[in-house]
């Protein structure tokens, strides 16, 4: 297959690595001492010509480095196994952290600023207000240029440390499998492979072996992340004033703690349309005790392979009877040459959208084997292409989204492409097979990553008053039992699954935008079915928007209030009329 599938040109970045690297970082001296030179006129009455010159000259500086980034990282990940690019991407990684540093003190000059400097300075610099907006935004938590210094040395001993103790520990974690009278030593990715598999003994002896593991390393990995959450308290609460451990989070995605309520409060309120889902899962699936082992367990249907001609044709379908433009985009990306799909040794895992600069045809890699499910991906990634090419005229600094949106345009494809594919199906399980997909990575990125939130908000209280590990897993069962109610019961062992998520122990409070890029796709797409085309412009618009505002802004014209939970139930209906589809269909 390998041979029909598109691979990437990157010369669009760099023609040759070595020469293009010396030319480039030879520019990038002069620019960057340049601005070193600039720096005793940064005084609270710089003029206005000059601060723009100033920060225009920063973008240029920023569009070289992150050319220079991307390319070492677009060329590794083609094959990580080339030393060449191994060496080069090391290389790039280490001459950008030399430059990131001697441009920190822009920024803490900016963040320095009184109020009425900052407005005036801002409003004649159109281009770069949210970038600035932003950076004032962390200016009363914002520490002396000195101060600053000492917390980024101390944490490459201190808590990153720790994150890569807990990844080095972890990953070296080996687990015992038995299937078929055979046992097997597997890696924790071998081992969740067999969580999906036809057999309720050997899905649940997949969990059991995860949580016998990470259980015997229950006190190192529960006091690493006491430690890590300790350290989060302190800087963000106690040095930088932060008024709550989520708020650190929350001013980063600039989205207001009232918006993250309602959002976590809509989702424990709506754990009965999940308990429902699983309930006729466990039904079509002929389970008679559904349980929490048996939440991934596959759905056998006639699998359909794809040809990659056929995969783009269908994502094109769904993408331009929603928007010409957004399949115009979209193609772009595969006329362009900047999609690889070919399957070769070496090659990077999974799937990803790079979008470079925002005059540049963003650069997409998937891993196309001919499952229904890498349709879905493709339409994923272009989704994530086309919202940058949509916001392609605002600066480096604010073409990308923020994080709460980032997903946004991806999973909204997919659903396109989801409604195509329900729309053109006649056969009844191959229907349900879709649903039930759909359905499985809803509960995943909505529910499952809310719940996260809801232990973390508590564990990091439990935290600081002094808690022992096991009263912190018994938190995280109770909550569990909460999500799946008292029909679908969960065993003790699950008590330790807690200790095997990362984000929690290197970015407390990130899995909250998984939920609210999710449901907000799903509010959105409802709203898109009940108005038809009048929605189209309005949905455009906000893709154009980019990273120039914050999400709360960037949804008004779609009159989106993401401080109602009213907002949010509508992305549950549209989960729930998933649900009576799904239950329609069975027999």
């Amino acid at each position: 297959m390998s041979k029909t599938l598109p691979s990437w040109n990157l010369q669009s970045l760099l023609h040759h690595p070595a020469k293009d690297f010396t030319r480039i970082t030879k520019q990038l001296n002069a620019l960057i001492s340049t601005l070193e030179a600039e720096r005793p006129h940064l005084s609270a009455n710089i003029s206005v010509p000059r601060f723009k010159k100033i920060w225009e000259q920063y973008e240029t500086v920023t569009e070289h480095m992150t050319t220079l980034r991307a390319f070492s990282f677009l060329w590794y990940s083609e094959n990580t196994k080339n030393q060449e690019a191994r060496a080069f991407d090391t290389q790039v990684r280490n001459r950008l952290t030399d430059y990131s540093n001697r441009l920190v003190f822009l920024d803490l000059w900016w963040q320095s600023l009184d109020p009425t400097n900052a407005v005036r300075l801002t409003a004649k610099a159109e281009r770069f207000r949210y970038h600035l907006e932003t950076l004032t935004r962390f200016t009363p938590h914002t520490l002396s240029e000195s101060e600053e210094r000492i917390l980024t040395i101390k944490s490459t001993t201190g808590r990153q440390a720790l994150e890569t103790l807990y990844g080095v520990t972890t990953n070296s974690f080996t687990f015992r499998l038995k299937v078929k009278a055979r046992t097997t030593r597997l890696t924790r990715e071998q081992l969740m492979g067999y969580v999906r598999h036809p057999l309720a003994s050997v899905r649940r002896g997949a969990y059991q072996a995860l949580f016998k593991v990470y259980g015997e390393h229950r006190d190192v990995l529960g006091e690493m992340y006491k430690n890590l959450v300790q350290d989060w308290g302190n800087e963000g609460l106690t040095l930088r004033h932060y008024a709550s451990p989520i708020a650190v989070r929350n001013i980063t995605n600039d989205v207001p703690e009232t918006a993250v309520d309602a959002l976590l409060k809509t989702c424990r309120k709506n754990a009965g349309i999940f308990q429902e889902y699983f309930r006729l899962k466990g039904r079509l699936l002929k389970i008679k005790q559904f349980q929490r082992y048996d939440l991934y367990a596959p759905f056998a249907m006639k699998k359909s392979k794809y040809s990659f001609a056929r995969a783009e044709q269908l994502v094109m379908e769904a993408y331009q009877a929603f928007s010409p433009e957004l399949a115009k985009r979209a193609k772009q990306v595969l006329q362009e040459h900047h999609l690889d799909a070919a399957i070769r040794p070496g090659k990077m895992g999974g799937a990803f959208c790079y979008s470079v600069l925002p005059t540049q045809t963003p650069y997409v890699l998937v891993n196309f084997t001919g499952e229904s499910r890498d349709v879905s991906t493709l339409a994923h990634e272009l989704g994530h292409a086309v919202h940058a090419m949509m916001a392609r005229e605002h600066s480096i600094f604010t073409f990308h989204s923020s994080l709460p949106l980032a997903e946004t345009a991806s999973v909204f494809g997919e659903h396109l492409l989801s409604d195509l594919l329900l729309q053109q199906e006649k056969d009844p399980k191959v229907k349900a097979g879709l649903l039930v997909h759909q359905l499985d990575d809803a509960y995943a990125t909505i529910m499952r990553q809310a719940y996260f939130v809801q232990f973390e908000r508590q564990a990091h209280h439990m935290v600081q008053q002094g808690v022992t590990i096991d009263a912190l897993a018994q938190t995280y069962l109770t909550l569990l039992r909460e999500q799946f109610g008292p029909h679908l019961p969960v065993d003790e062992t699950f008590q330790w699954e807690w200790l095997t998520i990362p984000h929690i122990f290197a970015s407390p409070f990130y899995c909250y935008a998984y939920s609210f890029g999710s449901l907000l796709v799903l509010s959105l797409f409802q709203r898109y079915q009940a108005e038809g085309p009048s929605f189209v412009p309005r949905y455009l618009q906000l893709l154009s928007g980019g990273g120039t505002a914050s999400p709360q802004d960037l949804l008004k014209p779609l009159q989106v209030d993401i401080n109602s939970t009213a907002f949010w139930q509508a992305g549950f209906t549209r989960i729930q009329g998933l649900v009576k589809e799904l239950e329609r269909s069975l027999p």
